[in-house]
């Protein structure tokens, strides 16, 4: 089945977004004195996520800081699942960078896209059966993983129509992609594009499949 054509698509987009806005109205009611190193400590020690703004942007304007950033390959998600969890989180009030294709100029990461990425909280990829077949959400992955370790950013990963060991051996429909970028870019610069996969995959996430089957062993958000 497409992804476009996922029925649960809508209904588990739009749950998410409002799973966002319950949590941050609940934030909302805590000492208003909660700096972003206390909220750290605290992930670490109950394992919550804590979303700090108070507004809602949806132009992606260099200067400004976002809460999300979402990773996707454009042609097939952005009008259906990505569309619904997009715009439910703009309606929760979090700020939410979504990539435009049209930063995409040149081999590597332009400084607008790369700053959205280091100044946003929460790196959401969203895997989809052909998201391997991008090197631009590769490398935008490998960026998550980068600002993870530099900076403690949050990485909350979502599986669509695409497992988890499909994307942390790069197996299935992620191993032709991947073999196609190593006679393109290099064994060198695929092999950073792995490594961030496999990271990703030890990160808390989102299986919509299993999720919709009753099988998901746990609400990440």
């Amino acid at each position: 089945m497409a992804s476009d054509e996922h029925p649960n698509y809508k209904y588990y987009g739009r749950y998410w977004g409002a799973h966002f806005r319950h949590k941050k109205r609940r934030q909302s009611g805590n000492s208003s004195g909660m700096n972003v190193n206390n909220s750290q400590h605290q992930q670490q020690v109950d394992g919550s996520h804590n979303v700090l703004s108070s507004s809602s942007s949806d132009d992606p304007a260099i200067g400004h800081e976002y809460e999300v950033f979402l990773s996707f390959r454009g042609a097939e998600i952005r009008k259906s699942f990505t569309d619904y969890l997009y715009h439910s989180l703009i309606d929760a009030g979090i700020r939410t960078f979504r990539d435009n294709e049209e930063l995409h100029v040149g081999e590597e990461i332009g400084p607008k896209l790369m700053k959205s990425i280091k100044q946003s909280k929460i790196g959401i990829p969203i895997f989809s059966a052909y998201y391997a077949s991008s090197k631009w959400c590769l490398m935008e992955v490998a960026e998550m993983v980068k600002s993870m370790k530099d900076s403690k950013q949050l990485i909350m990963p979502i599986f669509l129509d695409v497992t988890l060991d499909a994307v942390q051996h790069q197996t299935g429909s992620y191993a032709k992609p991947f073999s196609r970028h190593e006679k393109k870019v290099g064994q060198e610069k695929v092999r950073a594009w792995r490594d961030a996969l496999k990271e990703v995959v030890k990160r808390k996430g989102l299986e919509l499949d299993r999720l919709a089957n009753g099988d998901c062993p746990y609400r990440p958000w």
